[in-house]
């Protein structure tokens, strides 16, 4: 139906005849004289149609382009001569196209919202399909296809096997939920979704593909935010006869070719920072290393004042006392400085204190009477705190006051501009193994079950569960986890032994996980892997902080696809066939 593209016309094209495909972006009537800017997914080009002496149907050609609406899906041949006024802001500002044929293929009824509106959310979910035609989510989701392009590309070049694992799966529930899928089959039995392919691309290693990568679709059924979606896209990655610089040195070199393929930037190489360092200078195990600021720990100074919320944590194990130091902070107001106690609070702060210097030097603040005079200098000292600085203090089970303190650095870096320009990147490494979760009442894995402990002795690991490091790694930038992999359990001894640590007796792990430890027991490699999340990725290089923004069809914060209207009802006969009886939904 076409001869070229609108955004690909161009000065070598003056003289020739097109046949061009695409939708009104503008249309412009000035009385006999018609301008139609064409938009296809390459671009724009600018096509009149104007009275000519001697062409014949001339007139039909401007008739209608008088009637061309906003959106209309038009096919228009004319020829290519160069424009009078250059448009510099479109890659085919030098050229326009004389319209010497236009014909309306489909004519748009009055749209919800115009493209260069900002509508709300909401409303561009329930018309997707106007959404992904807008210029801007048309660059956004062509910046994605060339991230998973140059992936491929990276990956098949270096003599990794593209091995598909299945969709329908077992259920082996441990951390997100699982979304279950009823098997018509086997009445009152059921698949689950995968939530990765993490036992699969084990079992691959064990079967000797040694090099396995995937783009794969997973799901969870969790809580939906900026960054998490149902259904989500990874590569997944798995090696054989590695160590953790093995995957680390292979995968840091793929993401920064692929960066500079994609979006033609530089990363350099990675720093290495420690998970403890990390929770210890940032409160955060994705650290955001493009602002400056840092916590400090002052049990030492604290430890010896009045104030029992410092004293009752100071120097006690598993405890916190830290400092914030915001440089200009003075200039917050009180109600500024009650919002910012709030943004902690979200994530577990029970109050916020706060010592402000004014420019002169003046003290403000609840916390000073609690410390003498020697004390409250030795502290400020500490912090390096001065005139105009604001400091901010959290106290606490170390965790809790290391995610809400880490929380206020990254708002105070963007709220003072503080967030320097480019890309930060770095690997966190040696993870906690465990983490203990007290409503349950027993230890969880920080990454998952199968992640190799730092020690290869199953006793040692025993005796020393509370404080086992283990062999996870993270890559990080600008802020965000886009990988997060590990050395592997490759020994069925010490997987039976994380199992046990982890609450899973013996008879859950066979029911759970029997087909993994079997397969271990056949002389079973050390491996290990990573799975990078292409949507956070894709995000970052298309400048959007919502990974919506680069997913065609997403579903809301509620979990919802407004387009379809999914999730919906299921006819009772429907759902006879699969053996399910739906609950009335509980009261209150």
């Amino acid at each position: 139906m076409r001869t070229h593209y609108c955004g690909l016309i161009d000065e070598a094209l003056i003289g020739q005849t097109v046949t061009l495909c695409g939708w009104a972006d503008v249309a412009r009537d000035l009385g006999g004289l018609c301008f139609i800017d064409l938009r296809d997914h390459e671009g724009i080009v600018q096509v009149v149609a104007e009275p000519e002496q001697g062409v014949d149907g001339n007139a039909e050609v401007i008739a209608t382009a008088a009637k061309v609406g906003y959106e209309d899906c038009l096919r228009i041949t004319g020829e290519v001569r160069r424009r009078e006024s250059p448009n510099a802001k479109i890659a085919t500002g030098q050229v326009e196209v004389v319209a010497r044929r236009i014909e309306v293929l489909n004519k748009a009824e009055p749209l919800p919202f115009h493209a260069h509106e900002n509508p709300g959310e909401d409303i561009r979910l329930q018309y997707r399909y106007l959404d992904l035609r807008t210029p801007e989510m048309q660059r956004k989701m062509r910046t994605r296809t060339k991230l998973v392009q140059a992936l491929r590309r990276w990956l098949d070049g270096r003599g990794f096997q593209d091995i598909e694992t299945p969709i329908l799966t077992k259920a082996t529930p441990e951390g997100a939920r699982d979304f279950l899928v009823p098997a018509r089959m086997h009445p009152g039995e059921f698949y689950a979704l995968p939530q990765s392919p993490q036992l699969f691309k084990q079992i691959l290693m064990v079967a000797g593909f040694d090099r396995y990568y995937q783009i794969a679709r997973c799901f969870r059924d969790e809580a939906l935010r900026a960054d998490r979606q149902l259904e989500f896209t990874q590569l997944d990655m798995e090696f054989a006869w590695v160590s953790e610089r093995d995957v680390q040195d292979a995968t840091e070199t793929m993401i920064r070719d692929v960066f500079r393929e994609v979006v033609e930037v530089e990363l350099g190489q990675f720093p290495r920072m420690t998970w403890a360092e990390a929770m210890r200078r940032y409160g955060s195990d994705k650290p955001d290393l493009r602002i400056a600021l840092e916590l400090v720990d002052v049990d030492v100074q604290v430890k010896d004042s009045q104030f029992k919320v410092f004293t009752d944590w100071a120097g006690v194990d598993g405890g916190r006392v830290c400092a914030l130091r915001i440089p200009g902070g003075a200039s917050l107001s009180r109600k500024q400085i009650d919002e910012y106690a709030a943004h902690a609070a979200k994530y577990g702060a029970r109050g916020l204190a706060y010592i402000k210097l004014s420019d002169s030097g003046e003290v403000s603040s609840p916390i000073a009477k609690f410390f003498d005079e020697a004390q409250f200098s030795a502290l400020l000292a500490e912090v390096g705190a001065g005139n105009g600085d604001i400091v901010f203090f959290g106290a606490g089970q170390y965790g809790t006051v290391s995610d809400f303190m880490g929380a206020l650095r990254l708002k105070a870096g963007r709220d003072f501009g503080l967030v320097e320009a480019g890309w930060r990147p770095l690997w966190v490494t040696d993870f906690p193994m465990f983490e203990w979760d007290a409503e349950a009442g027993r230890h969880v894995a920080l990454h998952h079950p199968f992640t190799a402990p730092a020690v290869d002795d199953v006793e040692d690991l025993r005796a020393n569960a509370k404080t086992a490091v283990s062999r996870g790694y993270d890559m990080v930038l600008n802020g965000n986890e886009i990988g997060g992999g590990s050395i592997r359990i490759h020994r069925p001894a010490m997987q039976s032994a994380v199992f046990e640590l982890l609450g899973i007796g013996k008879e859950e792990a066979e029911a759970k996980f029997g087909f993994l430890l079997d397969a271990l027991r056949y002389g079973a490699p050390p491996h290990g892997g990573i799975a990078f999340g292409i949507d956070r990725i894709a995000a970052l290089m298309a400048g959007t902080e919502s990974i919506r923004d680069v997913i065609a069809f997403p579903k809301t914060t509620t979990a919802q696809c407004l387009m379809t209207g999914a999730p919906s009802p299921i006819a009772d006969a429907q759902l006879a066939e699969v053996h399910v009886a739906v609950r009335p939904k509980a009261e209150g």
